[in-house]
């Protein structure tokens, strides 16, 4: 039985990242729980693991609970074990827990070792960081912002002639 060497790293400037070791061949729920203990969540959020590629581009949602009724068909983290979403060709996820605050966590395997006799899986073996007391702000590409100033202006401009265009007059009542 192997273990993953995984580290798990807050999207912040700020260097926050803990590295666990965790069995393959358990679940996603597992490592939900372990990431949950080693960064002092309570647990009591939704969350999800999105499968993902070299450049962090987010793919399929693996989530913790099914709230689709039934309505679609979903992975769900306590039937999808960690060995068949993570591997030396697919090492990257993203997590996000709780989707109001939206901590974002980068989730990659650093390496797949043989267990130690002495050590209790899941194990934290190291912690840099403190997380913040709110979650960092999401930043966005200097494109996107350009393209979100270029309809601004677009939609200013139409809603300053809004009235003149279809002959709106205030006064109607």
């Amino acid at each position: 039985m192997k273990v993953y060497r995984i580290r798990i790293i807050l999207d912040t400037l700020a260097e926050v990242f803990r590295d666990i070791e965790i069995h393959k061949e358990d679940n996603l729920e597992d490592l939900h729980n372990v990431i949950n203990q080693s960064f002092g969540f309570d647990g009591g959020e939704m969350a999800s693991f999105y499968l993902s590629d070299e450049e962090w581009n987010q793919g399929e949602e693996i989530v913790l609970f099914d709230v689709s009724d039934g309505l679609n068909n979903v992975k769900l983290m306590n039937e999808t074990k960690i060995e068949s979403v993570l591997d030396e060709k697919n090492t990257k996820m993203i997590y996000v827990y709780d989707f109001l605050s939206m901590w974002t966590f980068y989730v990659e395997l650093a390496d797949i070792i043989d267990p130690e006799e002495a050590t209790d899986y899941p194990n934290l073996m190291f912690a840099q960081g403190q997380l913040p007391e709110t979650p960092p702000e999401k930043k966005f590409e200097a494109e996107k912002l350009d393209d979100l100033d270029d309809f601004k202006d677009e939609f200013d401009d139409d809603f300053d002639n809004y009235n003149d265009d279809l002959g709106y007059d205030e006064r109607w009542n």
